[in-house]
């Protein structure tokens, strides 16, 4: 089949997971035969479009505004335009290569137009891999206003997204099952799990715990977005409580919204225990994980839908014992709890977390133990073959 992906960041420039996930994915479709596109914005573009191949996978940049870290009205001024540039630049493309399928991703919610004249045209059919329920999240968040102007623009995009799609997967049961409750045509969801491309993990020398003057500590690394939706301040309390532990040092690398406030707080309570970096390329993010002792994690208490976040399969796919809190009803905790992959609370029992935290610091073998149970559950549930072969199969049998 030729398939034709979409999604708002991708590899090699992007430092995001699902960039990486999509290229997996992307990756396992060529191995399996497939010829396969990817279309992706890029702001840095002086032409229009920009055709590159990396891992047998090519590679359709077309040029955009800004999309990632920029104030949100521009974001959203900038992500409501995606659609329709990418058909100005692929239009001549897709009409001398027409695809049988398209796979695209959300966040974000824009590429519904897209996808929707693509189907029209060429009557294909499409997949939608839905992670990031929005805006629904930011209404629970206090981020917008429920039935605002703002939302009810966001609520036409996200019907739009979900109207152009033939199937959609979201990323875990719960998920699943808030869908149930709304009027929407449930038959088309379907539960997708995020997945990861599993290879042979060689131990590393200490080399960054070693710049960062962390050899004799227990490090609990958080990799990846920095912003609202993970509620930053779950950690910084982590951090205050674990303020006395000699052992104990929380690692922040990437990037967000709440950056400020992590910086802001590490002064105002005097958290020698913690450190900020600025994002780093895949590369150095894999070996900095490899390295360090445990995967840390966070999500807002207020969501009302359930979250996976993808930094947890690198977590398992490095052997890291996973500790972070979720929103109440999320089945992420009974999932790591059931296979003793990590320590997983509703967000604010601060007590259970510090705990937590302190038997990892004190056994080493606890911290080995659950971190290859994690390893294990990855191989087991969340492997990018199991996810190819779902959305491969809804593309084959509907032939």
């Amino acid at each position: 089949m030729r398939l034709l992906l979409i999604v708002d960041d991708y590899l090699p420039h992007s430092i995001k997971v699902a960039a990486k996930m999509m290229h997996e994915l992307a990756v396992e479709f060529v191995h399996r035969g497939h010829d396969i596109t990817v279309l992706t914005p890029n702001s840095a573009l002086k032409e229009r479009l920009s055709v590159k191949e990396l891992e047998g996978v090519r590679i359709l940049s077309f040029k955009s505004g800004e999309i990632k870290n920029i104030g949100r009205i521009q974001r959203a001024i900038n992500e409501t335009f995606l659609s329709t540039l990418a058909w100005i630049a692929v239009k001549r493309y897709l009409r001398e290569n027409v695809p049988d399928a398209v796979i695209y991703y959300s966040p974000t919610i824009f590429f519904g137009s897209l996808v929707g004249k693509i189907k029209r045209n060429w009557k294909v059919k499409s997949y939608l891999i839905l992670r990031d329920v929005f805006p629904q999240w930011t209404v629970d968040n206090g981020l917008i206003r429920e039935n605002s102007l703002i939302h009810r623009y966001f609520r036409y995009y996200e019907r739009i997204n979900y109207k152009n799609a033939d199937w959609i997967g979201v990323m875990s049961p719960s998920n699943l099952s808030f869908f149930k409750t709304l009027p929407i045509d449930i038959d088309k969801f379907e539960v997708l799990f995020n997945w990861s491309k599993i290879g042979r993990v060689e131990k590393t020398q200490c080399v960054y715990r070693k710049q960062l003057g962390l050899e004799d500590k227990v490090v609990f690394f958080y990799g990846g977005n920095i912003g609202v939706a993970q509620n930053m301040q779950n950690l910084i309390r982590l951090a205050i409580n674990l303020k006395d532990n000699e052992k104990a040092h929380l690692l922040f690398v990437g990037e967000g919204d709440e950056v400020d406030l992590i910086l802001s707080e590490k002064n105002r309570n005097h958290l020698d225990n913690m450190t900020y970096l600025p994002p780093v390329n895949q590369d150095i993010y894999f070996e900095m994980m490899n390295e360090f002792d445990v995967g840390l994690f966070s999500l807002h208490p207020e969501h009302t839908t359930h979250n996976f976040p993808g930094k947890l399969l690198g977590y398992m796919e490095y052997s890291k014992p996973i500790l972070g809190s979720v929103n109440m009803g999320n089945d992420l905790m009974d999932v790591i709890s059931k296979n003793k992959a990590g320590y997983i609370f509703e967000n604010g029992n601060d007590e259970e977390l510090c705990k937590a935290a302190i038997e990892l610091i004190n056994s080493e073998s606890l911290r080995i133990k659950t971190g290859e149970n994690g390893r294990e559950l990855l191989i087991k549930q969340f492997s990018v073959e199991r996810a190819c072969t779902q959305i491969e199969n809804r593309f084959i049998n509907y032939d």
